[in-house]
């Protein structure tokens, strides 16, 4: 019995995320320019930390996250761009690193806004999305870890249907999970 995928379907193929008003699509290469414009603010880095990447540091992360899983086959690193339907314009990224454990596979989330986009909804539509494809792609845990320092994350966590869990990683983010609603054909 070999090990249990970490990755949830074929990766890029079947990993295009639509919404009402997004389309979420594997990053690539190609968006690296793009994405250096969107991540460029330096205030999108006050609560976070670090500072505003290079097109060509993105080039050099986007390389790598091209491939679905880290070298020794134990995580899956699945990363997406958000690009509004109606114009192609990005406006940010969601992310998931998988593993499966005794329970099966697990999913942690996080996504990033560009600060021109923030305020009209756009991370709660594609982290919602990116979950709910999770989910039914077999992931039975999925979290985030958020810093109490950032209000507009931990609203974007509640309305995707994550509620707060009082533990704390050493770095002070806190561990926000997902809990599936009555119903979901996943549920358990």
């Amino acid at each position: 019995m070999g090990r249990s995928p970490v990755v949830p379907v074929p990766w890029p193929q079947e990993a295009v995320v639509r919404t009402a008003r997004l389309r979420v699509e594997p990053v690539r290469v190609a968006h690296a320019e793009e994405m250096a414009a969107v991540l460029g603010d330096p205030a999108l880095y006050a609560i976070i930390g670090g500072a505003p990447p290079s097109a060509d540091e993105l080039v050099s992360r986007y390389s790598r996250w091209e491939r679905p899983t880290s070298d020794d086959g134990g995580e899956g690193w699945l990363n997406w761009v958000v690009l509004r339907d109606e114009d192609g314009v990005a406006v940010g990224t969601v992310q998931a690193t998988t593993t499966t454990g005794v329970n099966g596979l697990a999913a942690e989330v996080a996504w990033v806004i560009g600060v021109p986009f923030q305020g009209h909804g756009y991370a709660t539509e594609a982290a919602a999305a990116v979950v709910g494809w999770l989910v039914d792609g077999g992931a039975r845990d999925v979290h985030a870890h958020i810093t109490p320092d950032h209000p507009a994350s931990e609203a974007v966590a509640r309305r995707i249907g994550m509620r707060a869990t009082g533990e704390f990683r050493d770095d002070g983010e806190q561990r926000w999970r997902w809990r599936p609603a009555q119903g979901h054909r996943n549920a358990t």
